[in-house]
């Protein structure tokens, strides 16, 4: 289970983004942050997200509904 959760469901770009770093700026390093969204965009979203920012995508998923989860753990 991820240390904080954050829903961005019904949000389009760039907001999901906007709240995860948000929320990632507060955590403590080696925390991770469970996202879930909606909006199709996020997939390509947080992988640059995260490869920009030096955070590890752990899981990215796309569930029943087009509910799409990501898992990202904060580094250094």
């Amino acid at each position: 289970m991820a240390d904080q959760q954050l829903d961005a469901k019904g949000l389009n770009c760039p907001l999901p983004i906007l709240r995860a770093k948000k929320a990632i700026k507060s955590m403590d390093t080696g925390a991770t942050l469970e996202v879930e969204a909606t909006d199709p965009g996020a997939i390509k979203d947080f992988a640059a997200f995260c490869r920009v920012t030096g955070n590890e995508l752990l899981e990215s998923s796309e569930e029943d509904g087009g509910i799409y989860r990501f898992l990202i753990k904060k580094s250094g």
